[in-house]
Parts: structure tokens; sequence; C-alpha cells
């Protein structure tokens, strides 16, 4: 299956979902990775890679090394190989390697082609699509980084097959996000449907790759629309910072983080407690966190304004209308959101 994004300045690509195919290049290529992929599909890759030249850099795994000087362990290996304009990085692993080798590419040369080849079930879904890059530091999560869009995709599902199983919840997490910012009817599906199942999720991966694209075909620079996207992240960003992104993975904490969000869109009437209680079951239903004890109410308030997403001195919380509909608003009064955020500090 091929869905294909085309973004407002008319430059498109396409997103494979198939098993890989041979790929040649009549340039330098090198390949981002980790030590956990490297060991496990790296050899799986370089079968399918003909290249002028081909080399792999392999970094640390994990959340907590998405930060500059990985950034600069990539730039420096791209520097020894000689790397030019006409040169191309790969992304293969997770959401983290997709982010960072992203961002290399934007700054190496002010610019240089890159393709993501994401091996987790939640970089497939979503990390992988739209270009987003960045890293991390000590005010927050992605606050460094930029727009870049890779000039493909290749999405497949073969690297599942080694996934562990709480990583496969992270990135089912972010297919239930999916489905209730935009589609009530792929929810329902989803509460039916065991994503256990082979065929099951790569029908949820494509319909999950077609919202994003959707979303960033019309809003790349997350002016508007694409910040929908973002529901359970303003909550579950704060979570990973408080936790030093070493307790939970992404997916996890944006688990956490949409159950408060439905909390509070329940307190000011955006949404029934019938349809809270449906999405958390759906979450537990695949062993994803849904409670986090806060331990200072009012300091996990005031790290919402290190969110980018924050406006003006003003929060933007992404609030379920229901399921299948949401809204984007910075009009919600502090003291309902501090009443929220009481119930997690039992």
């Amino acid at each position: 299956m091929i869905v294909n994004i085309t973004l407002p300045d008319n430059t498109s690509y396409d997103i494979t979902i198939d098993t890989l195919k041979n790929m040649t290049f009549d340039r330098k290529v090198v390949v981002v990775t980790n030590p956990t992929i490297s060991a496990l599909h790296l050899d799986y890759l370089t079968s399918k890679i003909d290249a002028k030249e081909l080399s792999v850099v392999t970094i640390p795994d994990g959340e907590e090394y998405k930060r500059m000087n990985t950034i600069e362990t990539i730039l420096e290996h791209c520097f020894e190989h000689k790397l030019n304009r006409s040169s191309l990085l790969i992304a293969f692993g997770g959401g983290v390697i997709g982010d960072m080798t992203g961002f290399a590419a934007s700054i190496y040369q002010r610019g240089i082609d890159f393709i993501q080849i994401p091996t987790t079930l939640l970089s497939q879904v979503d990390a992988s699509v739209g270009g987003k890059t960045g890293i991390n530091n000590k005010y927050g999560k992605n606050l460094i980084g930029a727009f870049y869009q890779p000039i493909a995709v290749n999405i497949d599902p073969h690297f599942l097959t080694t996934l562990p199983k709480r990583e496969f919840g992270a990135g089912i997490a972010e297919i239930v996000k999916m489905a209730v910012t935009f589609n009530s009817d792929f929810f329902k599906w989803l509460e039916e449907n065991d994503l256990n199942d082979e065929e099951n999720i790569k029908v949820a991966i494509a319909k999950s790759v077609e919202t994003k694209a959707w979303v960033v075909s019309q809003d790349e620079k997350e002016r508007g629309l694409r910040a929908a996207l973002n529901y359970g992240h303003t909550f579950g960003h704060v979570i990973e910072n408080e936790t030093n992104y070493d307790t939970y993975l992404h997916g996890e904490a944006v688990g956490i983080g949409m159950t408060m969000a439905n909390a509070l869109a329940v307190k000011i009437g955006y949404m029934t407690q019938e349809d809270s209680n449906r999405v958390t079951a759906l979450l537990e239903k695949y062993d994803i966190p849904t409670t986090y004890n806060i331990k200072d109410v009012e300091d996990f308030y005031e790290h919402f304004f290190l969110d980018k997403k924050s406006l003006d001195n003003k929060i933007k919380f992404i609030i379920p209308k229901g399921i299948g509909d949401c809204e984007i608003t910075a009009n919600i009064s502090k003291e309902d959101v501090i009443e929220v955020l009481k119930g997690f500090n039992s």
C-alpha cells in the first residue's frame, strides 16, 4: 500500500507500507541506527541497499540520548565520510532515531536528503510521517528541532516481529490518539478487533498513516489542525520530563496524558464519563498505563509553560469532544486544570 503526502508548497513523497524493496542510490548513504536494531535487522536492511558508498553510525538507544551531543556524533560521522549535499541519511529505528536523523539531515551543510525506515509501531504510525525532527534538553521535549520532510517513508511490518510488548503498546497509544481525535468509526473498529493479529495491525497502521498524512498535508507547520495530533502530549511531555525520560516509553506517557486530557474534557463538559472510560479500557487492553501520581500539582502545572505549544503565557490544550472530534483551546481556567491534576495526586 502507498499513501502519498502532498504539502502546501507542492512537494510530496510516498509512504510505502509493504515488505522492504531493493534500493539503489548513486550517492553516499549513511544509515543511522542503534545497537538493538543493528543486532536484529541491520543485515536485512543493508542487503536491500546498493549505494555508491554505504556506512553505518550507531548511536545509543533511548530517549535520554536524544540530545545535542548525539547529533554531534552523527554529524562527525558524516564529515569523516565526506558526505556532500547530494548524500543521503537513512533513519533506521524508532521515533528517537527518526527525530535525530531528520534533525541532523536538516542542519548538515544546510540540509541533505533523508529517508525514514521506522522499526517500531509508534514510529510507523506516527513519528516517521510529517517531518517533525528534534532533540530534548533540560527544559523539555523536542524544544530544539526543525520541520524537515523525508523524501520517502518505508514501513515494513516485518520489523514488528521482534518488537517488545511494551513498545507495541506504546505504538497502540498513538493509534488510539488518531481515532479519538479524528475518527469515531476507527475507534469502534479498534474496540472490536485485536491488534495482536497480523492482518489487523496492518489495517491499523494504514488507517493511522492515512490520517496523519491528511492532517499534515493541510497544516505542515502545526499552526492549526495538526496541533490536534498532540492530544495527550501536553500532559505526557511533563510526565516524561519529571521522570527524566527513563521511566515511561513515549507512547506510555501519552497514554497517561490522554487519560488526563479526558478527565479535563469530562470536567468542562466536552466528554461523557462513559466515553472517557471507553478510551481508558482500550488503552488498558494493551497494558498501556493510565495512572500517574503527581507529587507537586503546582510544579506540574508550571511545566506546561515550557511546552512549545503554549501561547502568550496561555496553555494550549487538545480536548476531545466525545470520540472522533476534538478542540484546540487556550481558554481553560487554571482552577479547572488544577482540580483535574489533583485527581492524579492521591
